[in-house]
Parts: structure tokens; sequence; C-alpha cells
């Protein structure tokens, strides 16, 4: 049942062309024949079964190309009388006229069902058991014409022209259209997986910035006056809470950095001033300084990792925002209270990377006060952009926020 399901055509094109095939086939099988008004009777009993053997031919030829070729046997090049070039073999043969790739009316379509064997059977022993069987009939051919050595030389060069060459130009286009397809396949996996990193880049810069200005409320409420014993614990169990999941967030995909993720001409995202104002509210003091103009476009991710460093290690501490076309500085000064989590730097090392890749450079540097965070980018390589989602914050005439 699955063979006869694929005998059926998928389109009414592909019928037109099968059958256009059969008539040219036909066609040149009746001019090898007997003439059908000469001799009808030689017409019926030669033609009509050869044009019948084309039918079926060209019926499974499309799913069983292999088939076909072996139907076609008998409309091989095994005729020696005409070939596509006649050499002298004198010097090796009694002979002069050899015939080299014996031609017929039917070798071109036996050449195409040879390329289409090629192109499209996926097992590799049934290919070698049908030359066997094309390699004994060849053989019969010779030895049923005479045996003379030019014929093994015309039937061999038939074989190799009308058979072999097509089948390896077939397998050859097969190959190199999996090769095309698993190069395909490799790069959409590649796409897959730098999406995947960047959403998890995406989802450790955010929930590792949220997490990290929880931590900072709950250290500020363990702090106030006037809580109870148990609350003042409970205050300090969500900021040590917060501190672990934010650590186990940095293990899980903090390393997950692809150069796709570092194109610096990517929206810029949420408004630094807006990222300011969450980590105000949470209880960071801040001074945001916009310079007129636009702004680079690792403004978003360089602020957000620099606060959610300050309110990890820094808890406490006044913060110095300042952006420029080119340049972003982060600077705070010492920690108030005790820091919220151990230093780890697998954040700052991931956003070290997408500067480099940027074409910029990154220091972090410690200072006796505090800590100093730069990052320069080069304006004639990566021209800086305006934020989207801004609402004209970052246009000329922004102006300072202090906190």
């Amino acid at each position: 049942m699955h063979a006869l399901r694929r005998l059926r055509r998928e389109s009414r094109r592909h019928v037109v062309y099968d059958l256009l095939l059969w008539v040219a086939l036909g066609v040149f099988i009746a001019a090898m024949g007997p003439d059908p008004f000469r001799d009808p009777a030689g017409f019926a009993m030669v033609t009509v079964p050869r044009m019948g053997l084309a039918a079926v031919a060209v019926l499974v030829g499309r799913p069983f190309p292999l088939a076909a070729l072996v139907l076609l046997l008998p409309l091989g090049p095994w005729q020696f009388s005409e070939g596509f070039a006649t050499v002298d073999l004198s010097w090796l043969l009694p002979r002069r006229n050899v015939k080299i790739l014996p031609l017929l009316a039917t070798s071109p379509y036996i050449m195409w069902y040879a390329y289409l064997t090629g192109r499209r059977l996926a097992r590799a022993w049934p290919a070698p058991a049908a030359f066997g069987m094309i390699s004994l009939v060849g053989v019969a051919a010779v030895l049923a014409q005479g045996r003379d050595l030019a014929l093994w030389v015309s039937m061999g060069t038939a074989i190799v022209g009308t058979y072999l060459v097509p089948y390896l130009l077939g397998l050859l286009r097969r190959l190199l259209l999996q090769q095309r397809r698993q190069t395909r396949l490799s790069v959409e996996a590649q796409a897959r997986m730098r999406e995947r990193a960047r959403i998890a880049r995406d989802m450790h810069d955010s929930l590792g910035h949220d997490l990290a200005l929880i931590a900072v409320r709950a250290a500020g409420l363990e702090l106030a006056p006037g809580l109870a014993p148990e609350q003042v614990k409970a205050a300090g169990e969500l900021r040590e809470a917060a501190a672990d999941a934010t650590e186990r967030l940095r293990e899980i995909i903090g390393l997950l950095r692809e150069e796709s993720d570092a194109a610096p001409l990517s929206p810029v995202g949420e408004d630094v001033a807006e990222l300011v104002r969450r980590a105000r509210d949470s209880g960071m003091s801040i001074t945001l300084d916009l310079s007129p103009g636009p702004v680079p476009g690792l403004v978003r991710p360089v602020v957000q990792e620099a606060l959610t460093n300050a309110a990890k290690h820094a808890p406490g501490a006044a913060v110095e925002i300042s952006v420029s076309p080119d340049r972003i500085r982060v600077r705070n000064g010492p920690p108030r209270t005790r820091p919220t989590a151990r230093p780890g730097g697998l954040g700052l090392a991931g956003l070290r990377e997408r500067v480099r890749l940027a074409g910029g450079t990154l220091t972090a540097t410690p200072l006796p006060d505090g800590f100093d965070l730069n990052v320069t980018i080069p304006t004639d390589r990566y021209p800086p952009t305006v934020d989207p989602h801004s609402g004209g914050k970052n246009a000329p005439g922004a102006a300072r926020l202090g906190g």
C-alpha cells in the first residue's frame, strides 16, 4: 500500500510532465523499430511492447528511479554501430573504427534515470546490484555479437558513460544538497542558541537587578527603628534569601554570553531614568547626569549591572552616574551596611565582554572610598542611539537628577 501511494503524483504538473516524457520516449522508440506502415506486424511485436515497457518505467520512475533504470535495460546502448565518438585503436586492436560510448535514441532517458538513481536513492546496496545486472546484460550483448575485442571496449564505455557517470553525478548532487541542508540546520541551531543565550542574559540582568533591589529594601527594613525582633529577623532572612537567589541565578546563567548579544545598536530598552527611579525608590542614593544628545546603545546594561553591584556589595553607598555619547561612568562610595552578597564578578565579566565586542573598553577600579566603573565606546565605529522608550529624557536639554 505504501508503494502504491508513492506512485500517485503530487500535482497535475507531475502528471503532465510524466505524460509528455512517455510520449517523447515513445516517439524515439518508434523511430528505432520497424515502420508501422511497411511492417505492421513487426511494429506490433517489437515497438508496442517497448512502448508499454516505457510506460511502466515512466510510471515508477519518479518515486523509484532505479526500477525504471532496470526496466529500460532492453532499450540500453547494446547496439554498437553508432557512438559518441569513433577512435582508431589499430595500435591495440585489429580494427580501426571503434565506437566509444555507443548511443541510441533512448540513451538520454536512461542517463536521466541513472542520474535520478544517484540523486534520490538513499540505500547503498541496490545500486551496485543493479550495476552488476547491467554489466551482465552488456556481456551478453557482446557475446551475441561476436566477442570482438572492439565490442568489449564499446560495451565498457557504454556502461560507464550511460549509467555510471550520470549515477555518480546524481550522487554528488545529493551529497552537496545534504551538506547544504546540514549547514542550514546548523545555522538555524546556532541562531536558536544565540536567542536562548540572549534571553538568558536578559533574565540574568533584569532578575539580578530586581533581586538586588529587594535585598536593599530588606536591609533598610532590617535597620528600621520600632520593629519587633521577629520582624527584624524576617527582614534579615528576606535579605539573605534575595542574595542567595541572586548568586544562584548568576551560577546558572551568568556565563551565557554570545557575540550576537553584544550589538551596540540594539534598542536601549528600559529608560535609564526609570532604572534610577526604581533603584531610588528601593532606598539607594543616586545622582544621574545625562548629557545633551543621544546615549550609547550599551547604557542600559552598563547602568543596570553597576546599580546591581552597588546594591549588593556597597549597600547604602551614594552612587553617581554620568552618561555622554561616548562614555558611561558609574561611581559609588563605601558601603554603609554589611554587603548582601559575596563577591562574584560573573556579571561584570560578561559586561566586559559585551563592551569589548562593541569596540569599547571597560575599566573597573576599586577605590579607597568606593568603586569606579568606566566604559568608553568610540562613536566613529558605533554611533550612539537614542533610547526609544525614553520619551525625550535623553534628548538635548535633559536634566541632572539627584537623590
